[in-house]
C-alpha cells in the first residue's frame, strides 16, 4: 500500500481500526475509507471477513476461474487495508492495543459484551487512548433485554417493523416481505457514520473520545419515517400497499400495454396534468379526485380508472408523454438497465479498479454517491484479498521487523499474504 491512499479526502489523515465485518460496520468504514481516511481491517487469520464465503458470484482471475474474493465482500470494502491478527490470543491482543494508540476511530460489530473477554472494550481502550472514538454496532445495542442477542438484517426487519410495510395487501394474497438488499444493515452503517463524524466533531472542542452504541433495531425503528410517525399520530396500523403511497394518490406502478411503469403524481396540479396525457379529463371534474386528500380516501375507485387508460399505449409512449408535460414517471428497471442508464453512467455510479487477483479486467464496483467541489471522493485501493496488508501496516504503524513478523506468522498470531 502506497501512503497517498489517504492523503487528501476530505477525512485524509484520520486512522480508523476496523474490527467490523458483515455489512453495516463495514459500509461505514469504506465510506470513510473513500472520503480518505486510513482504514485497517482486522480479519480472522486463515478465515477473514465472513462475508468472503457469501457467493457465488466470486471475482475471477485472468482465466476465468472463481477467486475467494465474493461480490458480497466487494460491495463493501474497498479503500482498506486486510491485516490477519487472531484476537483471541494474548499477542494478537497486544497487537491491536498498540494500533489503537495510532488511531481516531474504533468499529467493531461483536456481540454486546464480547471484546471484554479480551480487554478490548471501549473502557481498557480509552485508557491507552483517551482521545479514541470507539463505534459498537449490534443487533440489538448494549442494553436492554435482548442486549446479548445476535442481530441479522433479515431478523432487525422483521422485528422493526419494514417487512409488515413492504408487500402486496393482504386482499391481493400478499405476505410481509422483506427488502431486497440488506437495508437494516446498510442504514445502519449510514447512522453509525453521522454518529462518528458528530463524535470527531465533539472531540475538538471536548479533547476526549467516547463510546457509540448504535443498534441495527434502533436504526430500523428510526428510518421508519412518516409510517412510524402516522401510527405514532393515529393509532392505527398501517396496513401494506405493495407499490402505493399511504397518503398520496396516485402514487406506484401501473400497467401499460406492454409493461409496467411508475407515476409518482406529488400534488393536484400534477394529477391534472396526468389526467390530461392520458385523456382522462373526466377524472379531474370528479369531485371525489379533485384533492389529494379525497383521492387517498377513494384511492380503490381511482385507481382501477387510470389503469383503463394506461393500458391503452405503451410504457415508453407514456413515459414520453408525461415527461414532456411535466408528470413524475419513470421506469421499472432491473439491474442490466438500471447500470446502462445514461444518467447513471453520466454520474459514474458503476466504476472498475483494477486488483490484484484479475490485473487485466479489475473489479467492477458500485460508485460512492457523495460529490465534493474541492476535496471529491477517491477510489485509491480495490477491497484487499485477506491479509494483503498485515506486513506493510505493522511494520510501518508498530515498527515490528521482518523477524517479529515471521515469528507471529508462525505461531499463528498473525497472518501475511504470500508473494
Amino acid at each position: 500500500m502506497n501512503d497517498d491512499i489517504h492523503n487528501n479526502g476530505p477525512l485524509s489523515g484520520l486512522k480508523v481500526l476496523d474490527l467490523s465485518r458483515i455489512l453495516a460496520g463495514p459500509t461505514c468504514t469504506q465510506l470513510f475509507g473513500d472520503l480518505g481516511a486510513e482504514i485497517i481491517k482486522i480479519e480472522r487469520p486463515l478465515k477473514g471477513d465472513d462475508t468472503r464465503f457469501w457467493g457465488p458470484p466470486f471475482l475471477k482471475d485472468e482465466q476465468g476461474n472463481d477467486t475467494t474474493e465474493s461480490a458480497y465482500y466487494l460491495c463493501a470494502n474497498r479503500n482498506k487495508n486486510s491485516v490477519a491478527v487472531d484476537l483471541t490470543k494474548a499477542e494478537g491482543q497486544a497487537i491491536i492495543r498498540e494500533l489503537v494508540s495510532h488511531c481516531d476511530i474504533l468499529v467493531e460489530n461483536f456481540k454486546a459484551g464480547d471484546l471484554s473477554r479480551y480487554g478490548l472494550d471501549y473502557d481498557e481502550l480509552s485508557k491507552i487512548n483517551p482521545k479514541l472514538i470507539y463505534c459498537s454496532i449490534t443487533g440489538f445495542g448494549m442494553t436492554g433485554p435482548y442486549a446479548k442477542r445476535p442481530g441479522y438484517d433479515f431478523l432487525i426487519q422483521g422485528m422493526g417493523g419494514i417487512m409488515s410495510l413492504t408487500g402486496k395487501p393482504d386482499d391481493e394474497g400478499g405476505e410481509p416481505m422483506k427488502c431486497g438488499v440488506g437495508i437494516a444493515d446498510v442504514m445502519c452503517g449510514m447512522y453509525a457514520s453521522v454518529a462518528i463524524l458528530s463524535a470527531l466533531h465533539a472531540r475538538h472542542s471536548s479533547g476526549k473520545g467516547q463510546h457509540l452504541d448504535i443498534s441495527l433495531l434502533d436504526c430500523q425503528v428510526a428510518w421508519l419515517i412518516n409510517q412510524g410517525a402516522g401510527y405514532l399520530v393515529s393509532g392505527n396500523v398501517p396496513p401494506r400497499r405493495g407499490n402505493e403511497h399511504p397518503t398520496i394518490v396516485p402514487y406506484g406502478t401501473f400497467p401499460a400495454s406492454d409493461q409496467a411503469f411508475i407515476i409518482a403524481v406529488g400534488n393536484d396540479d400534477q394529477f391534472l396534468r396526468m389526467c390530461r396525457v392520458l385523456g382522462a379529463e373526466s377524472l379531474t371534474q370528479d369531485n371525489r379526485f379533485s384533492k389529494n386528500t379525497d383521492r387517498v380516501l377513494n384511492r380503490k375507485i381511482l385507481i382501477p380508472m387510470i389503469e383503463e387508460y394506461t393500458r391503452k399505449n405503451s410504457s415508453s409512449h407514456w413515459l414520453e408523454e408525461m415527461e414532456k408535460a411535466g408528470v413524475p414517471c419513470g421506469p421499472v428497471n432491473d439491474l442490466a438497465q438500471t447500470f446502462a442508464d445514461p444518467q447513471i453512467r453520466h454520474r459514474e455510479m458503476a466504476i472498475n479498479m483494477p486488483h490484484r487477483v484479475n490485473q487485466a479486467d479489475g473489479v467492477d464496483l458500485i460508485g460512492n454517491p457523495l460529490n465534493f467541489s474541492d476535496t471529491p471522493v477517491q477510489y485509491k485501493k480495490a477491497p484487499p484479498v485477506r491479509a494483503e496488508d498485515t506486513r506493510e501496516i505493522l511494520s510501518r504503524h508498530l515498527g515490528l521487523s521482518d523477524e517479529k513478523l515471521n515469528e507471529l506468522e508462525a505461531n499463528g498470531i498473525i497472518e501475511c499474504l504470500t508473494k
